[in-house]
């Protein structure tokens, strides 16, 4: 079961899985026709469930049809997530980064808390949650998104430890800046990170959370050795030098500078 499978790193995932021979439930808001006839190959089994899970209501009807295939999920990847970029005082749309929290922070507690003890009663499952590494940086002109993966982190990390002996693994994917639709969606397209060409490919970083996945590791940081050496050397950087220098990458019309 893979959510925010359309397109990006959440389409790699499916991709992976599909060739890896497991079918595929996988969920978008957007339409799923064309990603379904994608990877569906010889033996695989591909449904769709197109649902918004920024609503509650859409969790519900992504649940229901997770029972109505009436076979147990074995790998739940919480991919689905959205930005905005921009002065959160001054710029950005209120409404907009309560759907950011909706849907990065609230459905994933809620499709977790949902499909888990399903999970624990069988005593075997594993759980993929998409994080960032924006989860280690204080998100400066992000500040929403980069808060929902700090919490989607912390999360991740806690309900693993709480699941020790029970067949039931968590792992968490910490990608970088990646070739995707996500800066042009969060309107970050003209800043520095998001006009970049040495975005990571999200094939590679689907590939990287799979394994990382099938493993059992507590995480995996995607992508180049620099997103690495930015997650674990930050541990060392004092938290005003790495909000200044996310500033620095997230400000809107930097790249034409």
């Amino acid at each position: 079961m893979i959510t925010g499978a359309s397109s990006g790193i959440g389409y790699e995932l499916a991709r992976v899985f599909a060739e890896n021979d497991f079918d595929l439930l996988i969920n978008a808001e957007d339409d799923l026709s064309g990603a379904r006839q994608a990877l569906a190959t010889e033996g695989t089994i591909v449904e769709t469930a197109q649902a918004d899970l920024s609503k509650p209501g859409g969790v519900k009807k992504l649940y229901e049809q997770i029972q109505k295939t009436g076979r147990p999920v074995d790998a739940l990847v919480l991919n689905a997530g959205i930005g905005e970029g921009g002065d959160f005082t001054r710029d950005t749309d209120l409404e907009q980064e309560l759907e950011l929290i909706d849907l990065n922070v609230r459905s994933t507690v809620h499709l977790s808390k949902l499909v888990l003890p399903d999970m624990v009663r069988r005593g075997e499952g594993r759980i993929l949650l998409t994080s960032s590494i924006a989860s280690t940086i204080p998100g400066t002109l992000q500040a929403v998104y980069n808060a929902s993966k700090s919490f989607v982190q912390s999360f991740a990390l806690a309900i693993r430890r709480e699941l020790k002996d029970t067949g039931v693994t968590v792992t968490s994917l910490m990608p970088g800046p990646t070739e995707t639709e996500f800066f042009d969606r969060a309107h970050m397209k003209d800043t520095r990170v998001g006009a970049s060409s040495s975005k990571d490919d999200p094939a590679e970083v689907a590939q990287q959370g799979f394994d990382a996945l099938m493993k059992g590791k507590e995480r995996v940081v995607a992508g180049s050795l620099a997103n690495k050496l930015m997650a674990y050397g930050g541990r060392f950087v004092p938290e005003r030098a790495k909000a200044e220098a996310h500033r620095l990458m997230a400000e809107p019309g930097a790249s034409r500078k």
